[in-house]
């Protein structure tokens, strides 16, 4: 797209980004995992590089929490855009939070703009206006020329800063010297990755087997609202690339676990209960001993799903019958 010198606004924007070098600096280092992750599905979805930067115009690359019918996440989507990018959003999740779910749909979304309209200043007026109405505009004016480098469209001033606002900022990653800036680095093992979840977990489990604080981890997955996280929803978490493999491999193990105890199951047992090893009774005592303790406002299916089991099993194992749950209730998982 244009670069610093199409506009005068754009340099008026760009020195306002950068008034501060230190400020600026630290800002794009605290985003920069982000921000390297965001390039490599623009990479993915063939999408003009300038757009990587578009969360920054948006929130500065910050997990903005959803109140109301306000927009969201880093993408500032609001909760209709939401659902038509297949986004799920409930109590527990965010999905317009997501780095992962929210980037790859913004992406696509960004792509599908660029068939439709030809011209990435379009797909920015789009984003922020929004696709029909954008597509009219085109109708009833024809596609803009290449000068002016912001299109004189019959579009509100915030919608035509919005553009200028984005490339001012590609104007100083572009030539950061220009602005007495320089840009951070990020080493390999720090890009960040998704990691697909096999087993349920607590996210301060997530955290120690992938080696990293949970309050780290909670950071680069700001959807997760509990401290739960089940394999449907989201199924997934966002981790460098250093914890991300440590997790896999924390997986792995426990998968291969699991499929040799399946296999014990189908051999015929040859000892008796006092056959048994002090051991053998330990690991039993600690699976019998498997608990959730219930949280104001959880329900029975809630809890049921977060634990992959049927809220009948649930219900069985603890005698419930239709009883309500209490908070501080410890229930038998197995």
């Amino acid at each position: 797209m244009s670069d610093c010198d199409a506009d005068p606004q754009i340099m008026v924007w760009a020195h306002r980004y950068t008034q501060n070098p230190q400020r600026f600096e630290a800002q794009m280092s605290d985003a920069l995992p982000q921000i390297v992750y965001v390039q490599q599905a623009a990479e993915k979805y063939d999408v003009a590089g300038e757009f990587v930067l578009l969360p920054w115009v948006e929130s500065q690359f910050r997990p903005v929490p959803g109140r109301r019918n306000l927009p969201a996440g880093m993408w500032q989507l609001v909760q209709s855009t939401a659902r038509v990018m297949g986004l799920h959003v409930d109590h527990s999740y965010d999905g317009r939070l997501d780095t992962s779910a929210s980037t790859d749909g913004v992406m696509r979304m960004l792509h599908d703009y660029h068939n439709q309209l030809h011209d990435w200043r379009l797909v920015d007026y789009a984003f922020n206006r929004g696709e029909f109405g954008v597509q009219r505009l085109v109708q009833q004016h024809g596609t803009p020329p290449d000068e002016p480098a912001i299109p004189k469209l019959p579009v509100p001033r915030i919608t035509r800063e919005h553009l200028t606002k984005l490339l001012a900022i590609s104007c100083v990653v572009r030539d950061p010297s220009r602005f007495n800036v320089e840009l951070p680095s990020l080493p390999a093992d720090q890009h960040l990755e998704t990691v697909q979840v096999s087993h349920g977990m607590t996210l301060s489990n997530a955290a120690g087997h992938a080696g990293m604080e949970t309050g780290d981890l909670k950071r680069l997955n700001p959807a997760l609202q509990g401290e739960f996280l089940s394999t449907d929803a989201p199924g997934h978490l966002l981790l460098p690339r250093r914890n991300a493999e440590q997790l896999r491999n924390a997986m792995q193990i426990a998968n291969d676990q699991d499929m040799t105890a399946s296999v014990s199951d189908n051999i015929p047992l040859l000892t008796t209960h006092a056959d048994k090893s002090e051991n053998d009774t330990k690991a039993d005592s600690s699976h019998r001993a498997r608990t959730h303790v219930v949280r104001s406002g959880e329900s029975l299916w809630q809890i049921a799903r977060n634990y992959s089991m049927s809220v009948s099993t649930l219900e069985r194992l603890n005698h419930l019958h239709g009883k309500a749950l209490k908070p501080g209730q410890v229930l038998k998982l197995d």
